[in-house]
């Protein structure tokens, strides 16, 4: 037995998945979102400053700054920096506010040539969002 779906059920059912894919991650203190993000060479008076894709195997350091909104209670999120696939750094980060924002910082090595990704996890350990970034000679 064959069964159809009409074109009505098809947009319910696509609907669905796409607010589903867009939503929200939720945790005990309610739903939370990663409201801007960046890889930065600084970060002053609460703002990313010199925020790229691309930065010079002589940067030194790098910032990945965050804005989290929608914690209606103090929780923690993680960021975890990735070099080639390979964990190089786990940060906790405090989330005070409904609006907060918060940074973590990694010395690049002049050798760590390629590929980089920070992922940025909610309290549940959730990945709320992934942002990448090259090192180049």
């Amino acid at each position: 037995m064959r069964h159809r779906i009409g074109p009505g059920l098809l947009a319910s059912l696509l609907f669905a998945a796409l607010i589903f894919a867009g939503a929200p991650a939720f945790c005990e203190s309610g739903p939370i979102q990663v409201g801007e993000w960046a890889v930065c060479t600084d970060v002053v008076d609460r703002a990313c400053v010199g925020a790229d894709t691309h930065f010079s195997s002589r940067v030194g350091k790098l910032f990945c700054f965050t804005r989290i909104v929608g914690a209606q209670s103090p929780v923690t999120v993680t960021h975890v920096w990735y070099f080639e696939e390979r964990e190089r750094a786990r940060v906790e980060l405090p989330v005070r506010s409904a609006d907060w924002r918060t940074y973590s910082s990694k010395i690049i090595q002049p050798r760590e040539i390629g590929y980089w990704r920070v992922n940025i996890l909610g309290p549940d350990g959730m990945l709320l969002k992934a942002v990448e970034f090259e090192i180049t000679p």
